[in-house]
């Protein structure tokens, strides 16, 4: 089986304007969906990210904390999928919770030893 990264974009400025229900809310419907494609035996992992993050760029490693005021949306958090193509990935996050308040999903898969040949 092939592994795929779904990274999950968030705005901001919407995740912060969630009532604490809302945000149990979304975090139930996530573990729900889990426990979904862990029992179908496509979870590998995942786990929501904190917002703020660290960024070293360059070759004299500039540390820079993020995100930047002007950021519109986070990677709030990711799974580690697999499957047996890409195909069968997109379904599987058409039923993200993240889409249900304005999220966006990316699909990335991970590369191979034969994809470097």
């Amino acid at each position: 089986m092939k592994q795929f990264l779904l990274l999950l974009h968030e705005d901001i400025k919407m995740m912060h304007a969630l009532s604490p229900k809302q945000m149990q809310e979304i975090a139930s419907a996530h573990m729900a969906w889990a426990n979904k494609l862990a029992e179908s035996g496509h979870l590998i992992g995942g786990d929501g990210l904190h917002e703020r993050s660290i960024i070293i760029s360059g070759k004299d490693c500039v540390i820079k904390d993020g995100p930047y005021l002007e950021a519109k949306e986070i990677i709030g958090g990711y799974y580690l999928l697999q499957a047996e193509d890409l195909d069968t990935v997109v379904a599987l996050a058409k039923e993200c919770p993240t889409h249900f308040y304005g999220g966006i999903t990316e699909i990335r898969p991970v590369m191979e030893m034969e994809d470097y040949s």
